[in-house]
Formats: C-alpha cells, structure tokens, sequence
C-alpha cells in the first residue's frame, strides 16, 4: 500500500479505525448502500444474489489493503485485483456507482478528516485502475 502524508507502517490507516468491526460495518455499509439503492443498480448486477462471500472477501481485502492484518493474503493469495476483476464489465458508470456507494458507506460510518481524505484518494486511484472498458 502506498503511504501518504501522516501515514506511515507505525500509524497505518487501519489503525485510525477504533478496530477490526468498524472495518466491517464500512463493508457491511457498502453493500447495504449496493444492494438497496436503484442508482448502484450496474455495480450491484456484477455480483452474485447473495453478498455474504463478496463482503467477507472484501472485508479481508480491505483490512490488509488498509496497513492491518493480511487475512486475504493468507486466505487466497496475492490480491491481483486487476485480473479478479478483469470478467466483469467495468466502465466509467460502474467506478463512479462504486465510488458514490462507497462514500455513501463512508458518510454513514462518520469517516471524516484525514482518513477520509485518504480513502477517497486511494479508492478513487484503484476504482480508475480497475477500468477495462
């Protein structure tokens, strides 16, 4: 993960969240936010009917992408996000409805100040990365 200003292995952005559950219910707000609302309806088509593996994957992606512990690593290997995301259709319209819901999860959860600004640096870099059409 690639450090920015205030952040560094000692002060991780993971370690802003007060623990492991306040990682979960950002996820858990994400597809909440995916799954109920019409305008993330693109996004939400991408994933299966049932959201319990996509938000437990994501939940251990996000923990270790976050500077926590590695659970996805361990699990499943490298994340290689590009080629795990390389069969889905991913445009403009799918990064945008994924950045709106997350910062919608991220406005639910109270994530303010210099974290947000981190994450809504970073989500926005790896959502754009993320782009195969």
């Amino acid at each position: 993960m690639v450090m920015t200003e205030g952040f560094d292995a000692d002060n991780t952005p993971f370690d802003r969240f007060e623990d492991e559950a306040a990682v979960r219910r950002l996820v858990d707000a994400f597809y909440d936010h995916m799954d109920a609302h019409p305008q993330f309806e693109r996004i939400r088509q991408l994933h299966p009917p049932d959201l319990t593996q996509s938000r437990d994957k994501f939940f251990k992606f996000l923990c270790g992408w976050l500077g926590g512990p590695q659970y996805y690593m361990q699990e499943y290997g490298h994340p290689r996000l590009r080629m795990r995301h390389a069969p889905f259709p991913i445009g403009e319209v799918e990064r945008d409805q994924w950045l709106a819901c997350m910062a919608d999860a991220m406005d639910e959860q109270r994530i303010e100040g210099q974290l947000r600004a981190f994450l809504d640096q970073r989500f926005a870099h790896v959502a754009d990365f993320m782009r195969n059409q």
